[in-house]
Order: structure tokens, then C-alpha cells, then sequence
């Protein structure tokens, strides 16, 4: 079979034997696969992640000298079962699946490392038990999208973002646009969305944010809404409450205690999703969020970064990291894109094939032109091509 390897940066198209499923395995067809920016970032970055993921305790996760196949955004067709193995769903069966596989004792991550090839390749194989039709005539497009909208879910989810809640995305590029989607599938009436990116604002306006704001001309932080955006609001606020309980000639701190119980004593506050990735960006979001933020950190930032305690400690700041998400995050994803409740079209700007990889990733360097190019196997096509 052909798939495509990356060593030292470099792509290259190989011929390599098709991988033989084991005991609770499938083998699939790739269909289609999303280039991710996570894939974005191992090309150039995967020493640097290696070593501190090692420190959380995983060692085989790619180097820059070792051929890996990358792709873990896929939907295939069911062609082969491992020994022992159901056999279902049936051959020709259109599937998703988490991108995890077992090796012996060991589960490793599909497409980030040697040890389980990705679906930058003909075909792949998926654990049977982690796999799930296709429902509703999905096509294989929107469903390749699965894991990534399954990531912005699971950020909605982690953020706990109520309806009447303020939600702000900072970034909207693939996974800001996904939470943006999420959020308003979830039900939140205002969703503003910060980006650069004239293109990236329309996109962000397609998938249905509520208000697109250009950080270079206006703030994303709205005024009103009920929020503090200053410590001495804080002070008011608290001391204006005191005297106003004590006009009621009850003891206030229990009337506070009943309102704590109930919800209601702690201010407004918006749920940030910070989904760009770069150093500074966290701290200019606590410099800048109203007092008592809640910031959800979707973005992956390669090395370091600083913050400012003091600023997140005086504002009260809750901050918040996100990775991945649940199998039922994952499958009740790909339920919400089969039930039409999430449009991922206007995600979706290109094609390629195995062929077109390099130029693919090239292409996604300049935010105006693509979001979401998809890898069809069978396709010739050696440079992006629109998505009928």
C-alpha cells in the first residue's frame, strides 16, 4: 500500500506492506484524513514534544529521525477483521474511529508514533472496539471531522458554558472554529469570536459566532453584560451588596449563604477559549478578561510560556486545560454531525492526494486561503483542489 512518511521534516510517498490486523483490530480503506495542527506542529516540533511527553511518562511518541505516518482525523471502509475478532461492523461499512491502538500491553496514539501508523495512507488499522459506523449517510468528509469537532466538544464540555453565559473564542483557526460550532450546538446565545485573519473572522461567521471582532481594531471583551472588569468593581460590589442585604434588617450572611446555595452569588463572567497556541497568549487573555473569567487553554503551545500570577490571583482567574476527549464525547460527536446539528462544509477548503501532502501543509501556512484540507488516497491531485 502507499502511504506517506515524514523524517526529518521531510514527506515522502513509500510503498510499505499493508498492516495485518491482530485480535480486536479492523483494518479499513482510508477514505479521507484531516491534516491537523497537531500534525502542523510535529513535522517541525516532534523532538521537543517527545521529551516532554516523556516526562509524563510516555516514550514512544515520534522523532524527527524516525519515518512515521502521520493522520489521526480519518474515515474508512471496513475491509479486514484480526483474528478472534466480531465481525462487525460488515465489510464495505463506512466507519470512524478514536485514534488509539493497542500494541501488547500498550495503547498508543494513531499517526504519533512508529509503533501506530497513521491515515496518511491507503489503509490503517483501528481498534474494533473503539469504532463506529458512519450513521445517516454521512459523507466521508464530514466524518473524517469527527475527532477534531469531538475535541472542540470536549472543551465546550470542560468549560461548562451555560446558555446565557458570554463565550468568547480567541483564535479561528481549525479547532476555535470547532468550539465555535460546539458552542452554539450546545445552545449559547452569544458567542463573539476574535481573529486577525479576515478570512478566518468569515469562517467564524459561518459557523455561526454571534459577533467577529478583529483584535486590531477593538477589543473582544465587550463591555456590559454584567461583568467586573476591575478589582474596584469587586470592592462595590461587595460592600454594595452588604448594604443592601442590611436594609432587609435580616442577617445578611444568611441571606449570602442562600444565594451562594442557589447560584447566584458570584458574578458574570464569560468563558474564554483560548485556541491559538502561542506564547503570550494566556497572559494577555488574564491582562485583558474581566474579573472572574473562566479560560478554557485549547490551543497547544510549543515550549515555554510565562504568566503573571499576581494578575490571574487578583482577577480571580480560573484556568483551565483541555486534551482530547471521551469515547462518548467521541461518538456523541459523530452523531451531531449526522444529525445535522453541526455544519462542518464551511470548514472544509481543500483536497489532496497522497501525493499532494507537502503541498497541502504549505498551503495551510497562510490562514486566508484554507481551514481544513482533507487527504482522499485515491486522489491524484498533487496541490489543494476546491471541495465540491
Amino acid at each position: 500500500m502507499k502511504t506517506v512518511t515524514c523524517t526529518n521534516a521531510q514527506f515522502e510517498v513509500v510503498e510499505q506492506p499493508t498492516p495485518t490486523p491482530a485480535k480486536g483490530q479492523l483494518l479499513i480503506n482510508v477514505l479521507r484524513c484531516g491534516i491537523c495542527g497537531s500534525d502542523l506542529h510535529a513535522r517541525h516540533h516532534c523532538d521537543e514534544l517527545a521529551d516532554m511527553i516523556a516526562d509524563s511518562g510516555y516514550h514512544a511518541f515520534m522523532r524527527s529521525n524516525q519515518p512515521v505516518v502521520l493522520g489521526h482525523e480519518f474515515c474508512g471502509e471496513v475491509i479486514d477483521y484480526g483474528p478472534r475478532t466480531r465481525k462487525a461492523p460488515r465489510i464495505d461499512t463506512p466507519v470512524v474511529a478514536l485514534p488509539l491502538l493497542r500494541r501488547g500491553n500498550e495503547v498508543h496514539g494513531i499517526g504519533l508514533t512508529t509503533m501506530a501508523p497513521g491515515a496518511y495512507a491507503e489503509q490503517l488499522l483501528i481498534e474494533q472496539s473503539l469504532t463506529f459506523p458512519v450513521p445517516n449517510g454521512l459523507s466521508p468528509e464530514a466524518a473524517a471531522l469527527t475527532e477534531p469537532m469531538a475535541v472542540g466538544w470536549h472543551a465546550v464540555r470542560r468549560g461548562e458554558v451555560g446558555k446565557g453565559d458570554v463565550a468568547i473564542v480567541i483564535g479561528c483557526g481549525p479547532i476555535g472554529l470547532a468550539v465555535i460550532c460546539m458552542l452554539k450546538a450546545h445552545g449559547v446565545r452569544t458567542v463573539i469570536a476574535s481573529d486577525f485573519s479576515p478570512g478566518r473572522r468569515a469562517l467564524a461567521t459561518a459557523c455561526g459566532a454571534d459577533i467577529v471582532v478583529d483584535p486590531a481594531q477593538g477589543s473582544p471583551y465587550p463591555s456590559g453584560h454584567g461583568h467586573l472588569k476591575s478589582i474596584l468593581d469587586a470592592f462595590d460590589l461587595a460592600v454594595g451588596t452588604v448594604e443592601k442585604l442590611q436594609r432587609l434588617r435580616l442577617p445578611w450572611w444568611h441571606l449570602w449563604r442562600a444565594a451562594e446555595a442557589a447560584g447566584a452569588a458570584t458574578p458574570k463572567h464569560p468563558v474564554i477559549f483560548e485556541c491559538v497556541g502561542v506564547p503570550g497568549i494566556i497572559d494577555d487573555i488574564i491582562g485583558s478578561a474581566p474579573l472572574f473569567s473562566r479560560i478554557v487553554v485549547v490551543g497547544v503551545c510549543m515550549g515555554a510560556d510565562r504568566i503573571r500570577p499576581a494578575m490571574a490571583i487578583n482577577k480571580e482567574i480560573d484556568l483551565r486545560f483541555v486534551l482530547g476527549y471521551t469515547p462518548l464525547e467521541f461518538r456523541d460527536t459523530l452523531h451531531m454531525l449526522a444529525d445535522g446539528k453541526v455544519d462542518v462544509a464551511p470548514l472544509i477548503t481543500g483536497r489532496v492526494g497522497l501525493s499532494g501532502v507537502e503541498a497541502a501543509f504549505d498551503a495551510l501556512a497562510d490562514p486566508e486561503t484554507h481551514a481544513k484540507i482533507l487527504i482522499d488516497p485515491n486522489s491524484t491531485a498533487a496541490t489543494p483542489q476546491p471541495v465540491s
